[in-house]
């Protein structure tokens, strides 16, 4: 695997990036509670951007953290919120009713 080195053309692609996380983390404010979907959508913008700074010169931390392991941990747990998925699956009723006969 080769290094990364720093590219001018990523400089404005890690802006709209570093953009957008800051929009979706006052987005996912609004309203009560905390909104899975935009949640999750900046996890993952934020694990974008982890991956792409270091290829953009002159680039300093982040203003979040950017440990990408955590990262992908938390846009994973996100995700299956947002999706209902996982333990966040909605859950069947234990007892149904079931109308008719044995065969039915």
């Amino acid at each position: 695997m080769t290094g990364s080195r720093p590219n001018p053309a990523f400089v404005p692609a890690y802006e709209v990036l570093l953009e957008l996380e800051e929009r979706l983390e006052a987005l996912r404010h609004v309203g009560s509670g905390v909104d899975p979907h935009a949640t999750a959508a900046m996890h993952a913008i934020r694990f974008a951007a982890a991956i792409l700074r270091p290829a953009v010169p002159g680039s300093g931390p982040p203003p979040f953290p950017d440990d990408t392991a955590r990262l992908l941990e938390l846009m994973d747990n996100w995700r299956d919120v947002a999706l209902e998925l996982g333990e966040f699956a909605p859950t069947r009723p234990a007892l149904q009713l079931h109308l008719g006969g044995k065969d039915s």
